[in-house]
């Protein structure tokens, strides 16, 4: 009875040292007899008791490292505090294992290393606004310098940079006057553009009001052309129907010569110094002369009766006229 219990002892002792489950993203480093013999990936691995020996499991999932802030002197002679995070992957785990004492702490420390060597060539404005610049940089110097540990490197981040204090409160002033002055510029910007917003506004009130009084005025003319127009109209068709009038009556020469010395009586009453006479109304003129003269001859000569008298008074005769 004692046996079979010492014996399965012995049994589940070396089952336990020989069957080893190895876990997803992970490899066991194994050795036999203190020599590198294989690397056991996922799943279920057989060694021999006594003789092999797991010397490391490696994980093979990307990893952080978080780098303790460091100070560092930049190239203007300023010590700021720099705090770095690096995020990295093992791709052979036995380099990883065989090839450095700590792949951490060798990563920290070439970390540490290559941040004052970049940040000691630049200065303190440029660690600010180059953290990019940085990081690149910070990556591909230390992914050079890991690959012979087995890893890569495939970020590297700055996660503050805290400069002294006093350099912050020359910083913070610096900055408030950056401020007011974008804030001036800004404001005289403004100003200048309702300016002259208010100047376009001005004078595209000029311009329609030019405008309207341009079209205005040539709407006035425009009617009082067409009222002239009219009125002239209007005369001519007033001298048509009087000459209508006229030549329906058949005037005769002498009832138009009448009316022509008419016409030039209501132009003599004129203020015009001149009157012009038509050729037509000389031979009126002419005839009414002729007629005047005969009036005035007769009232000159005697009558009949006058003459017969004196000749009774002076002769004593009577003396007939025969006309």
């Amino acid at each position: 009875m004692w046996v079979l219990i010492v014996l399965l002892v012995i049994i589940l002792i070396i089952a336990f040292k020989t069957i080893r489950i190895v876990k997803q993203s992970e490899v066991y480093i194994i050795e036999r007899l203190g020599k590198f013999y294989k690397m056991a990936d996922a799943g279920l691995t057989i060694i021999v008791p006594f003789f092999d020996h797991v010397r490391s499991v490696v994980s093979l999932k990307q990893q952080t490292m978080d780098i303790p802030p460091q100070g560092v002197i930049t190239k203007d002679n300023v010590t700021i505090t720099i705090d770095t995070v690096v995020f990295y992957k093992v791709t052979d785990p036995a380099k990883a294992v065989y090839e450095i004492q700590s792949l951490k702490k060798g990563i920290e420390y070439l970390a540490i290393t290559t941040i004052r060597d970049i940040v000691g060539k630049m200065d303190l404005d440029s660690t600010f606004s180059s953290r990019d610049a940085i990081n690149d940089k910070l990556r591909v110097l230390l992914d050079e310098a890991t690959d012979q540990w087995g890893c890569k490197i495939d970020r590297v981040e700055i996660k503050d940079i805290t400069p002294p204090a006093d350099i912050r409160d020359a910083m913070e002033k610096q900055m408030n006057a950056e401020r007011n002055k974008r804030a001036l510029i800004l404001q005289a910007e403004g100003e200048r553009q309702s300016a002259i917003t208010l100047a376009e506004g001005k004078k595209e009130a000029a311009i329609l009001e030019a405008e309207a009084d341009r079209e205005s005025r040539i709407r006035r003319a425009a009617g009082e052309a067409e009222a002239i127009k009219k009125v002239a109209e209007a005369k001519a068709e007033e001298v048509h129907m009087v000459y209508d009038a006229i030549m329906r009556a058949k005037p005769d020469e002498k009832l138009v010569q009448l009316k022509s010395l008419e016409t030039l009586k209501e132009v003599a009453n004129g203020e015009a110094n001149k009157v012009f006479i038509p050729f037509e109304a000389t031979n009126t003129l002419s005839s009414l002369g002729a007629a005047a003269e005969m009036f005035k001859n007769d009232k000159k000569r005697p009558k009949r009766s006058q003459i017969v008298e004196e000749n009774n008074d002076d002769h004593g005769n009577g003396v007939t006229i025969e006309e």
